[in-house]
């Protein structure tokens, strides 16, 4: 069986970072599925190619990188939530892509949502330091990536802060990173008093939450977030969001 991350639309979606005497092999796998672990494994190849394909909720993914199997390059990232991205010097890669039959389908929430549970259950194993998450090159401790995504899997908001990273623009307001692949846009948000400059970044996480749940905007628009008030959405020239509160 050919390894899906071949394929540009089974890329890895994430990386859990480790350190190399904490990297699992296919047995710490195969035993955790046999302790009643949420997923399974349901291919293996010889354990000298390092990876397998696990399945959890249905639907499959690849983990590459396993303990005795290539090394994975350690994945570019550029922010970090709880730990830095100059720590990771020294650690491992352990990626998650989605499997062959998730081709075209790996931006649809029920499947992150999945992916979401598999980093969780790969996590323990290790133990992990952080996870990043390759759309947005974000890397974020562990403990923070859960206490992100746990509300969301039990049916609350989007975990913005799991999934986007935002980055200061050079006019004091904040640009998201990783948006676009939820909504093929991203935005720069701004403020209109300056001295409210403080309040972006809440802002920024319930715009995420909007924009994912509304999906793209072609036209100007007004979002109003629970908690912060209206937002006032362009469209710029090539498709980015120009968004500004008061």
């Amino acid at each position: 069986m050919d390894a899906s991350d071949r394929s540009d639309d089974c890329a890895p979606l994430a990386a859990l970072l480790l350190d190399p005497s904490a990297l699992p092999a296919l047995s710490d796998l195969e035993g955790e599925s046999l302790r009643g672990s949420a997923f399974s494994v349901s291919h293996a190849p010889d354990a000298a190619e390092g990876w397998a394909e696990i399945l959890r909720d249905g639907l499959t993914f690849d983990v590459r990188g396993l303990a005795g199997g290539p090394a994975q390059v350690l994945p570019s990232v550029n922010a970090g939530v709880g730990i830095s991205p100059s720590e990771v010097d020294g650690l491992c890669a352990l990626a998650l892509a989605p499997g062959p039959h998730l081709a075209g389908a790996q931006r649809l929430l029920p499947v992150i949502r999945v992916a979401a549970n598999l980093l969780l259950d790969l996590a323990r194993i290790g133990p992990a330091k952080a996870i990043a998450w390759l759309p947005s090159q974000l890397l974020i401790r562990v403990d923070l990536f859960e206490r992100a995504v746990r509300p969301w899997l039990d049916g609350g908001p989007f975990p913005a802060p799991a999934f986007v990273a935002l980055h200061a623009d050079s006019a004091g307001g904040l640009r998201s990173a990783g948006l676009n692949f939820f909504i093929e846009q991203e935005f720069l948000l701004q403020s209109a008093a300056p001295e409210n400059a403080g309040q972006l970044p809440r802002v920024a996480i319930r715009l995420i939450d909007w924009l994912v749940a509304h999906g793209p905007i072609s036209s100007s628009t007004e979002a109003v977030l629970a908690g912060t008030g209206a937002v006032f959405l362009e469209v710029e020239a090539g498709g980015r969001i120009l968004a500004r509160c008061d």
